[in-house]
């Protein structure tokens, strides 16, 4: 059975992580970040707090959050091969923000995962 209390809340938790990697990312006044790039971060950081949210791994919170930050990033990771540091922080951005999601879900709301495999 889903929980959809820990849906909504690490889906809402994806969507602000988003806005603050837009904001990061958009920070430089020297260098322009087109719209739909900056959309489709919030985009991507809102979908690994929905993939948190449905995942039933059976493994501890924190590991949770970074496994499912890493396969997150992915789709946002690709585009940006060809420059190895934004590359990189992709995934290790992403890894932290599947674990600050993970933690505050988890630990903070209470909402633990329902594990279909024990």
């Amino acid at each position: 059975m889903l929980n959809s209390k820990r849906v909504i809340i690490a889906t809402i938790l994806g969507i602000i992580f988003g806005i603050v990697c837009m904001l990061m990312a958009s920070s430089d006044p020297n260098e322009v970040v087109e719209p739909q790039i900056l959309w489709s971060i919030v985009a991507g950081r809102a979908l690994l707090g929905f993939m948190i949210g449905i995942s039933a791994l059976n493994c501890k919170w924190w590991l949770h959050g970074i496994i499912l930050g890493l396969i997150g990033s992915i789709p946002m990771a690709i585009p940006v091969i060809n420059d190895i540091p934004i590359f990189i922080g992709t995934f290790v951005m992403g890894m932290i923000y599947g674990f600050l999601i993970e933690l505050i879900t988890s630990i903070l709301f209470k909402s633990k995962p329902v594990a279909l495999l024990k």
